[in-house]
């Protein structure tokens, strides 16, 4: 169901008994954002990994946490963009902390890792790798090892991939990561055998959409290697 209907019709429904998600009341707020809020969240409740309705959400909280870090005074210095960032990043933060306590949150726990890569690492894989476990498509395993490729992580994107990928269960796009993270880290080698084990995946089509761009990228990275 597209994201506006969906909130139209959560937005009538009675509130759950449930506190995974549910907001904190906050004095001041606007009618319209506090409405719009609860249905996004009534979403999340319903679905953890409903990424259109968390991206919403995240906005919104994060465009709140900017905007209380103003001050009304005139003389006063206005914030800083960094610290702006920082209440906004707490914000969403907070936001997937809630989300993540749901048994089947994933996509939660991604954000998280995200957001505390730079400062613990540690911490950040072993979310990843709970992501991972939580779902059974291999979407939270391939969106983490992106995020530590985007990251210049592709040594620890490759040792979170090979600790998880079940090739003939997870989608094509686990082992694409995969491939590309094993090349980032100069190991031609490990990626040409990543992109063999793709072929053991049921659905030949699926595979053979990335095994093209695979294919060059490989045989790049092995010329590379042998003229080194």
């Amino acid at each position: 169901m597209a994201l506006m209907p969906r909130l139209r019709q959560l937005m009538r429904r009675p509130t759950s008994a449930s506190t995974v998600g549910a907001r904190r009341p906050r004095s001041g707020e606007k009618r319209g954002d506090t409405v719009h809020e609860d249905a996004l969240r009534a979403m999340l409740v319903d679905d953890p990994n409903d990424e259109r309705a968390f991206r919403a959400l995240a906005e919104l909280v994060r465009r709140r946490a900017a905007e209380g870090t103003q001050v009304d005074d005139p003389l006063a210095a206005p914030a800083d963009e960094s610290e702006k960032q920082r209440a906004a990043d707490l914000a969403v933060w907070a936001l997937a902390e809630e989300l993540a306590g749901h048994p089947k949150g994933w996509f939660p726990l991604i954000e998280l890792g995200r957001l505390s890569l730079d400062d613990d690492q540690e911490s950040a894989l072993r979310r990843f790798a709970t992501a991972a476990e939580r779902d059974h498509t291999g979407r939270a395993l391939a969106q983490s090892m992106e995020v530590l490729r985007d990251a210049g992580l592709p040594g620890e994107a490759l040792g979170l991939g090979v600790g998880h990928w079940r090739a003939r269960e997870h989608d094509p796009e686990v082992g694409r990561q995969l491939v590309l993270a094993a090349i980032e880290a100069d190991r031609a080698v490990e990626a040409r055998h990543h992109l063999e084990s793709l072929t053991s995946y049921g659905d030949p089509e699926a595979v053979a959409r990335v095994r093209t761009e695979l294919e060059r990228a490989v045989a790049q990275a092995e010329q590379h290697r042998a003229g080194t």
